[in-house]
């Protein structure tokens, strides 16, 4: 009997594709070592550190965000806010839910309660699969811990005007090199930052590093699969 290798093209596949990316399979590759600042780096702007200085350590703000994925069309999508103009800070950014932790919680508590009070999504609708490496802000003083949540469905939002002007479902295929660059005014001057452009927005700072580690652990799904 003769047998034949075959060699799948996933992108050409897309029941396979979405076989792929279960939420098992993340959760994973969460468990396991994580590429944190080489990841990170990628996307970190100028002149500026991923770690706290001994000097600053009295005034950093611990802070958790929620990494939001669900599937739709065979196509695995994060979920995106903007920060309003009148906001203290990151004004005018694209952001993941989170914020500050409050006395008495947890950062993963912290994260869950800042997505429900910004876009309406309550705990018990997401499972959370892990979470990614933690970094510093040094611009803002916040040492951002990144978790990361599955839906099972596309999310109909109830948005808090307050805190979010609008929200944005992110193809996670879209963050790939080559990335922009572009000049922006910033708290320290102006700089010019890698950035990812989409939907008439720019996913900088912050957010886009924490997309760049995310999709740098789930490119291993496609390099064991091919």
């Amino acid at each position: 009997m003769r047998f034949c290798r075959v060699i799948v093209n996933v992108k050409n596949f897309p029941y396979f594709y979405r076989m792929l990316f279960t939420a098992e399979n993340i959760k994973k590759l969460l468990s396991g070592n994580l590429p944190g600042a080489v990841s990170h780096r990628k996307m970190l702007p100028p002149k500026r550190g991923l770690k706290v200085a001994p000097a600053d350590k009295s005034g950093v703000k611990q802070s958790s965000v929620l990494l939001l994925l669900f599937e739709e069309n065979s196509e695995l999508n994060a979920c995106l806010i903007k920060r309003p103009a009148h906001m203290k800070y990151h004004a005018g950014q694209i952001a993941f839910p989170g914020g500050k932790i409050e006395k008495g919680e947890t950062a993963i508590e912290t994260a869950l309660r800042e997505t429900y009070e910004e876009i309406g999504i309550q705990s018990n609708e997401i499972e959370i699969l892990g979470s990614l490496t933690e970094f510093y802000v040094e611009v803002s003083r916040f040492q951002i811990q990144p978790f990361v949540g599955w839906l099972q469905k596309k999310p109909e939002f109830i948005i808090n005007y307050d805190e979010v002007e609008k929200t944005i479902f992110f193809p996670l295929k879209k963050f790939k090199a080559p990335f922009n660059e572009i000049e922006l005014e910033t708290f320290s001057g102006k700089l010019k930052v890698p950035c990812i452009k989409f939907d008439g927005e720019i996913i900088w700072g912050a957010t886009a590093m924490i997309l760049s580690e995310f999709t740098d652990i789930i490119s291993q799904i496609h390099s064991t699969s091919e």
